[in-house]
Order: C-alpha cells, then structure tokens, then sequence
C-alpha cells in the first residue's frame, strides 16, 4: 500500500527550547514543570520517554520567564552540538519546557503520537545538520521532511506492532545495563572511589601514563584546517565526534587527501588510541580506535590520548575516565548554558589518576572479560531484536506492515 506523504509542518508543530538569564536561581525541588536539557535524554526516563528532571519550575516561573511549555507526547530531540550525532529523541511524558540546546515537535489531531515518534525516530538527524564546526538544526532543515500519513486507525495498528517489537528491544538493553552496572561495581570494589581514593593508590597525571611522543596528548586541529573545501570522496578519514560518542567506527563522512594528511599527520589516530569527546553536552565520552581501523586523523572536537599500557590499561582508564564521581568533578563545571568545552590543557594534565598496580589492572581486565562473554550472549539476542524493529520499522513506512 502507497501512503500519502505529508509535510512535516502540517502534521506537527516545531517549538524551539530557550535558557532564560537567571532561570538557574529559580529551580525549585517540588515544582511542576520539568525543564531539560539535552543530557537529561540519557539521565532520566527511558529510550522512550522523558519523566523527570533534576531541574524543575512552578508553573508561575515557567511563566515570568516566558518559557514555551509544551505538553506530554512532544518529541524532542538536540539541535545543536555533537549530541545531534547521537540521534536521540524522547517523548514528554507531562507538560514541560527545554533548553537552547533542543528543539520540540508537537503532533497535532491529524497524526497518531506513537506512529509519529517512530517515524521520526527512524530518521538520522545528523545527516540533516549542517556542515559547520558546530553542527546544528533548524527549522530549515526540518520544515521540508515528509512523513506518510495512512488514515489513523493504521496509524494507530502499525504504532501497536512497533510497541510489541520495542518491548522485546528495551528487555535486552535493560539485562546489558544490569552486565554494565555490574562491571562498575567491580571497579569500585577492586579499586575504590577514583576521586577520594579510600584505599590509597599512587596517583599519576595523565603525562605520567601516556607514551613519550609528542603526540600522545593532542587536541584535534584548528577548525581552519578542516574546512569543507579540502575534503575529497575518499583518502585519509577524518575522526568526529560521532565516533567517540557512539563507539561506532563504521561511519565514514569526510575524507583528506595525502597532501593534506601529512601537514596535519601531528593530528593522526591509530589503533589503540583512545579519542574523546571536547564539546557538547556529551562532553568527555571516549572510544578506543579498534584494531584495522582507518588511517586518519581527529577533527577539532575531539583529544587523542595514547596510553603507556604497562603503566595504564586502556580498558582501565575508560573505567576511571567515565566514573560519575571522576565526571563531576572534573567536567560538570564546564557544561553551562552555552556549548561546553574541555577544560584547557594546562587543567587537563593536572587531572589526577589513580594508578593501581598493572597485575591488578590485568586481573581487573580478566574478571570483566568473564562478564563480557556472558554479556555477548544478551548483546547477539539484542542485535536480533534490533533487526527485527528495524525491519518492521521499514515496512511500517513503506506501507508493507498493515493492509
């Protein structure tokens, strides 16, 4: 069955968020309206819907600063920043209102909501964004989008089978989340707090366990560098955020040639090197460049670290490096209302690690391998559940899932 297509703009509504001067002396712990931020999309509620916020405001401040509340079934999602490359969206499950960050659609009469946010779900944003050094999305790049628009009671047949298969889905990401929670109960119990560090282990700077090159430390170049005229269709691959932030080393966008790669070879990544993430709301997510990756080198949002692995194992410094207290301390201060950054350099290398003992990192690494292989097997039925949503998804908009 062919469905009618429809433009975005007559099925939905595109609201912006805001981040009013002095909201931050307005929060309240009792109040009514939720206000988020585009992290909260992996702090609170699920893969779905958004429930709750740390920060929260009554209705009447919502109102003195102006604030766009929209209502429970509004999807939202981030428009500017490396956050667009994780492709998020979630619904509001109450009235609530967001920062600049994000960006709204709220489904009116003609649109079934759950039919609607897996639509829009199945689309990649990041391939919508613009190409500037700070990604970001508009109403220009949304306003145009169509969605098939069936009568709404298979609207309302094809959300019903798309809710069964995600059910399946969200049970194998709640049972790995149980592997990842064991994984860093593991580490607090080897090793302790690695901020207060209880049980006292030698403490190095990140100068102290890296290799001796020059290169082992290094911000990705200037912006200048990078620009879009010099890319070629392919060559030498150019690292972005996307791939510290999903740990996903398949996606491919941007290429430089040879000439362009060896003036900037000082910038270059090789397997084993651990990229991380210098802006956004993700700021410091961090991915090891797996072995038989492709030669290339970091774009100016992301720091490459190259470790001495007698001195620190990489699968123990992404321990240590994401623990929430280590975060806390050492990033929350840098993420504001604007666009975060790392902390400068100089601040970096005084970043103090816990340095345990290598043979107790080496027996850490073994223990975790051993919840690994279990963990594989949740991961392979995951992979199956994911195909099959993906595969109805498909046909869901297609006009092959329901007659």
């Amino acid at each position: 069955m062919i469905y009618n297509l429809a433009k975005i703009t007559d099925v939905a509504t595109i609201v912006s968020g805001s981040t009013p001067i002095g909201i931050d002396d307005l929060y309240e712990d009792n109040g009514d309206i939720p206000f988020f931020r585009v992290s909260d999309m992996n702090s609170f509620g699920n893969e779905i819907w958004m429930t709750s916020s740390i920060n929260n405001l009554s209705l009447e401040n919502a109102r003195k600063l102006k604030l766009k509340i929209c209502d429970a079934g509004t999807i939202i999602f981030p428009k500017r920043g490396g956050a667009i490359f994780t492709n998020k969206k979630r619904i509001l499950s109450k009235p609530s209102t967001y920062d600049l960050n994000t960006m709204g659609l709220i489904p009116n009469e003609k649109v079934q909501k759950k039919y609607f946010f897996y639509w829009f779900n199945s689309l990649d944003l990041s391939s919508l964004a613009d190409g500037s050094s700070v990604p970001q999305l508009n109403n220009k790049q949304i306003s145009p989008l169509q969605i098939p628009l069936p009568p709404l009671p298979v609207q309302q047949k094809i959300a019903a089978i798309l809710d069964a298969a995600d059910e399946l889905r969200q049970k194998d990401k709640a049972l790995l989340a149980k592997y990842e929670e064991l994984t860093q109960a593991l580490f607090l119990d080897m090793f302790g707090d690695p901020v207060s560090n209880p049980k006292g282990w030698e403490i190095k700077t990140i100068e102290e366990i890296t290799t001796s090159g020059k290169s082992s430390i290094k911000r990705g170049p200037f912006g200048g560098a990078l620009k879009k005229e010099i890319f070629v269709e392919d060559g030498y691959l150019v690292y972005e955020q996307f791939h510290a932030l999903n740990n996903d080393f398949t996606m491919a966008r941007y290429f430089i040639d040879e000439n362009k790669f060896n003036e900037l070879k000082g910038f270059e990544v090789r397997p084993r090197d651990i990229i991380i993430s210098c802006s956004g709301v993700y700021l410091g997510k961090l991915a090891i460049i797996p072995e038989g990756a492709k030669k290339g080198i970091i774009n100016q949002a992301l720091l490459k670290i190259t470790l001495d692995e007698q001195k620190m194992r990489n699968d123990f410094f992404v321990f240590h490096f994401t623990h929430k207290n280590f975060k806390e301390k050492h990033f929350d201060a840098n993420r504001g209302a604007g666009i975060p950054n790392f902390p400068p350099m100089p601040t970096f290398k005084k970043f103090p690690f816990i340095a345990p003992p290598i043979n107790l990192q080496n027996q850490f690494a073994e223990r975790v391998k051993a919840i690994e292989d279990q963990k594989a097997i949740v991961q392979a039925s995951a992979v199956k559940s994911e195909e099959l949503f993906n595969s109805l998804l498909q046909k869901a908009f297609n006009g092959e899932l329901v007659n």
